[in-house]
């Protein structure tokens, strides 16, 4: 049977979501605990891909297990393996032909910064610290400009020529895009969230993007600079990607529902 699962995770530890020999990934560990809870091979398929140190907290990823097995059950063995730095929240049965990448709708992300002079211990390595105020409405302008689909080069990294030598398209569209002032949860620090979402985004883009947008809240690029941006695909007409620890993968939408973990 095809299985759904909402996942989350601490990235610091890990070097990204996919599989890679030799060190830690999120996807290694899940195959692994899978795999010895179900007595079978497992590879799963996940939404998106995280890089190093980039959190979630509705990451969402599909596998076969044998018919009959107790989800409730996996779930909770799964967890005794993977904690605490990763928790599947959620396990339920769907249609055979379910993907958790090709079947999604809609991807959101979140990014925080702590912009003030002061960094802040609890929060180092889920926000990034940027030496402020910024300009905050600088940037809700600047963002503006990028809602709506455009060709994203100058805020993608180079992706690998495809065998046949046609090149990757690298137009996305972007549903919403905004700015707010966020509490800490644990801190009570006063954090600037950025919340973007699209149908999918392509390698390093939504950093790239907060990079760029952080240039604007610190007056080094204009607030009405994205169009020429966009227009120039390149990736050097683009600010600098903002670091990993920010950035957490928030939710994934399906046909005929919205996977909201706010």
């Amino acid at each position: 049977m095809r299985v759904r699962g909402t996942v989350a995770y601490d990235g610091a530890p890990f070097h990204g979501f996919a599989v890679n020999d030799g060190v830690p990934t999120v996807a290694g560990l899940l195959n692994g605990a899978l795999s010895r809870v179900l007595g079978t091979e497992v590879v799963l398929t996940c939404a998106g891909r995280t890089d190093r140190g980039v959190h979630a907290v509705g990451q969402v990823v599909s596998f076969d297990a044998p018919d009959g097995a107790s989800l409730e059950d996996v779930q909770r063995a799964i967890n005794r393996q993977c904690r605490p730095s990763v928790v599947v929240t959620a396990l339920e049965r769907v249609a055979d032909d379910f993907d958790a990448r090709f079947s999604a709708t809609g991807r959101t992300y979140r990014y925080r910064i702590l912009d003030r002079p002061d960094p802040d211990p609890f929060i180092v390595l889920r926000a990034w610290h940027v030496w402020g105020p910024l300009d905050v409405d600088a940037m809700q302008l600047a963002t503006a400009d990028l809602i709506g689909e455009h060709d994203f080069s100058s805020f993608c990294r180079r992706p690998t020529p495809r065998p046949d030598g046609t090149p990757t398209v690298l137009v996305r569209r972007i549903t919403s895009a905004s700015w707010r002032r966020v509490a800490d949860g644990l801190s009570g620090a006063d954090l600037l969230e950025f919340e973007v979402s699209a149908s999918a985004f392509c390698h390093q883009m939504v950093r790239s993007v907060v990079g760029t947008l952080v240039a604007v809240g610190r007056g080094r690029l204009a607030a009405d600079s994205m169009p020429l941006v966009l227009d120039a695909r390149d990736r050097q007409a683009a600010g600098e990607p903002a670091p990993p620890e920010g950035l957490t993968l928030w939710s994934v939408d399906y046909p005929g529902t919205t996977s909201d973990s706010s």
